[in-house]
């Protein structure tokens, strides 16, 4: 069973208690004295918690989110919420992370109040047309990719709680409204144009607290559920052309592979699911905890999980 201890700031790592290691003396001698007990050594930064040979978890994170795959630099951005924005505004931020763990940069992008930087309860990230953007609260906003630099941002009216986004080529944002319990009915798909013009691209139905959100091989625009366990493929023009149904319900991220292979989490589960074209869903890891907008790495064929409640990312090879 996969242990995960407390992420440190501080140290920026995990902390594992070593084993207890005791060797009996031989017979002919005397008794040796016990072992002292191991001291509890912090893992530095870059070194992983083994869970099993194809899973790794990395710490320093405040509650992370999303990640999202920046192919130029070869770059994990992983996303940081951190404290409730009704307790603790613009306390959010945005780190850059190796592949092999190590920290490249803790806090690359901060809410900060006096710098004019604006993250209060950053969510689902996407990077797209040299841009990276991120959902928070009721605002979709824009980061140059390259340096971090604020691009702009756009207020969408009457979001209750934009979740996750995907961007198209020409950078037309689609952008999922949780809602809320008590307000089921603001579940929505939003879709921004690039000149910033805000629609509804779906509402009401079978579209009950969308969450995760990514597009098909063919183009088509697919979200999870928190409400139930159906996957609701869209055509472009906003029409249901599929449902499939994941294993369960609340579920939270949502990548799928260039074959048309799903992968999915499950917040109530604690798993990562997969549903190959034409087949249904399976599990494919089970034990990774809170897992919230996962990432895929093409490169590597690695999922990039964020642990949420964890403060932790881990990395699951598909090989």
């Amino acid at each position: 069973m996969k242990t995960l201890a407390a992420a440190t700031f501080a140290s920026a790592c995990l902390l594992l208690t070593p084993a207890m290691a005791q060797q009996a003396a031989p017979a002919a001698q005397p008794a040796a004295p016990a072992a002292a007990p191991a001291a509890t050594e912090p893992f530095k930064a870059g070194e992983p918690l083994p869970v099993r040979p194809n899973v790794k978890t990395f710490g320093s994170f405040c509650g992370a989110e999303s990640v999202s795959v920046d192919t130029e630099r070869d770059l994990y951005v992983v996303v940081s919420p951190c404290t409730s924005n009704t307790l603790r505004p613009n306390d959010g931020y945005v780190s850059l992370v190796n592949p092999d763990g190590t920290v490249h940069t803790l806090k690359w992008i901060q809410g900060n109040d006096k710098m004019g930087v604006t993250l209060n309860d950053p969510r689902g990230s996407d990077i797209n047309h040299g841009m990276l953007y991120l959902a928070d609260i009721d605002t979709v906003r824009m980061f140059d990719i390259k340096t971090g630099e604020p691009k702009g941002e756009v207020k969408v009216d009457g979001a209750v709680f934009l979740n996750d986004l995907e961007v198209t080529d020409d950078g037309t944002v689609y952008v999922t409204d949780s809602g809320s319990n008590d307000n089921p009915d603001a579940s929505a798909i939003y879709k921004i144009t690039p000149d910033g013009q805000v629609s509804d691209f779906a509402r009401g139905g079978q579209l009950q607290r969308p969450n995760g959100i990514a597009f098909d091989p063919d183009g088509n625009i697919v979200v999870v559920l928190l409400a139930n366990t159906e996957i609701l493929t869209y055509s472009p023009d906003g029409q249901i052309a599929k449902t499939e149904n994941g294993l369960e319900s609340l579920a939270d991220g949502l990548v799928i592979l260039a074959d048309g292979t799903k992968i999915t989490t499950s917040l109530r589960a604690n798993h990562l699911a997969k549903i190959p074209p034409g087949g249904k869903a399976e599990l494919l890891v089970d034990q990774v905890f809170t897992p919230a907008s996962i990432g895929y790495d093409a490169k590597r064929n690695r999922v990039i999980v964020p642990e949420n409640q964890q403060n932790a990312i881990t990395m699951v090879d598909l090989n």
